[in-house]
């Protein structure tokens, strides 16, 4: 009798038991795909996250966040341009500055004048690479001086400005990679639109790390006010065959380090118009946009 009751009994817990290593399966796999999202550095993050993210050699040099859809920034319309600049903070670091762009705010670059402020882990150390002298550092501007025109320093507008060069709460330390060819080439695409009369809203962050005086990278998003132009990407403030200090901004050259080349055909021609146009581009070569 026992016999025969075991009999009955045992297709239900072997049945019971198939269900049990179901259900963990399924849990177990819901786990992974929760930890994935969590670890998909291309969602939706913030600046503080950002902050954690160290440069692998050989990694691209740009990141595409939250599939180049802005996360802090809203198409909402404005009527009159300006900049939000978020000031220096308590180690004299620059912060966010928002722009609220039109066509009147282009500007050509041949009214440059020199630049003096030294912005946090700023050092002009130039380096010999492979037997090429190399200015691994530029001060680079979060809004860029050719889109400043008719704003005074404060971010107001102001006819006549000739745009925003030596403003302390506009300039970091970038390297000359992420200077003159990362961002370069997001600034030509807001150029572009505002070149074509749309309004746009352009937000620019530099990313610390804890109290580093260098940026590890760039936080840049833009839209037009219409909602047909948009981007949100995050630019490595990194250079090919140099490893940098960022709690300091120094510099050592190091040939096994390597940041992949990146196709920028306005930063060509950008380049040689300096060349050409500039005569005072051999003094000031290391200020840029």
């Amino acid at each position: 009798m026992k016999k025969g009751l075991l009999l009955l009994l045992l297709p239900l817990l072997l049945t019971g038991c198939s269900t049990n290593v179901d259900t963990s399966s399924k849990q177990a796999d819901n786990q992974e795909t929760t930890t994935n999202k969590k670890s998909d550095s291309t969602g939706n993050v913030t600046a503080e996250e950002m902050s954690n993210w160290t440069y692998t050699s050989g990694d691209k040099a740009v990141k595409i966040l939250n599939n180049d859809r802005p996360t802090t920034i809203q198409a909402n319309d404005f009527t009159q341009t300006h900049i939000n600049y978020g000031g220096l903070d308590n180690l004299n670091r620059t912060k966010t500055a928002t722009a609220y762009l039109t066509r009147n705010n282009l500007g050509k670059s041949n009214t440059r004048t020199e630049q003096t402020w030294r912005p946090t882990g700023w050092h002009n150390e130039p380096k010999t690479v492979n037997g090429t002298r190399v200015i691994p550092q530029n001060r680079g501007h979060l809004i860029a001086y050719t889109m400043t025109f008719n704003l005074n320093k404060s971010g107001q507008t102001q006819q006549g400005q000739l745009g925003s060069i030596d403003n302390p709460y506009n300039l970091f330390t970038q390297t000359e990679f992420s200077n003159q060819k990362t961002m370069t080439e997001t600034e030509q695409m807001v150029r572009n639109e505002l070149a074509q009369n749309k309004k746009v809203i352009y937000q620019v962050t530099p990313i610390f790390r804890g109290n580093e005086l260098m940026a590890r990278g760039v936080w840049v998003q833009a839209l037009s006010i219409d909602g047909s132009f948009k981007f949100n990407r995050y630019l490595w403030n990194v250079q090919n065959n140099i490893v940098f200090d960022y709690a300091t901004g120094r510099s050592t050259v190091d040939t096994t380090f390597t940041v992949p080349e990146v196709a920028n055909n306005y930063q060509n021609k950008h380049y040689n118009n300096r060349h050409k146009n500039y005569r005072h581009y051999r003094k000031y070569h290391h200020y840029y946009h």
